[in-house]
């Protein structure tokens, strides 16, 4: 069993992911990945705030959609706090799904499961790994009940 928590740093909207949808992708993402076992907090902020975290943390201070940390030592669970967290641009979401006629909701949980695959060992910086990464992302995101996205992912 999936366990976690689900913090948003700005206000929440009627129609987005809400904790229960949030836990959701999680756990469905971490399962797919073989470790639903890992505890995974998921962080909703706002851009300035992921922008920080990117130049902070991977040298890049431009926008992005969501960053993942793996807290584990040498991929070893810590038995005391969370095994990773994943930070979820809210603004960005709300951007995104409005340019690709998409839902908030649907947006928001497409980040928390990518976000959540990366700790269960997808990537995405080369097309062999891109095109897995969105192989998995699409047999979750119909798990969860979401219809097929044919929308272009980078807007």
């Amino acid at each position: 069993m999936t366990e976690g928590s689900v913090v948003w740093t700005v206000p929440e909207v009627p129609g987005e992911l809400g904790e229960s949808g949030a836990l959701a992708a999680l756990g469905a993402a971490l399962a797919h990945g073989g470790e639903p076992e890992l505890r995974v907090d998921v962080i909703f902020v706002d851009d300035a705030e992921l922008a920080r975290l990117h130049g902070q943390f991977l040298g890049d201070p431009t926008r992005t959609d969501v960053i993942t940390f793996d807290l584990r030592d040498d991929g070893v669970p810590d038995e005391h706090g969370p095994d990773g967290e994943i930070y979820v641009s809210v603004e960005r979401a709300r951007e995104v799904a409005a340019a690709r006629g998409a839902s908030v909701e649907r947006e928001q949980a497409l980040y928390v499961v990518h976000g959540a695959l990366h700790l269960v060992g997808f990537d995405d910086h080369e097309p062999e790994e891109r095109a897995a990464m969105r192989s998995a992302e699409a047999v979750v995101m119909e798990r969860l009940g979401y219809d097929e996205d044919l929308g272009e992912h980078e807007v």
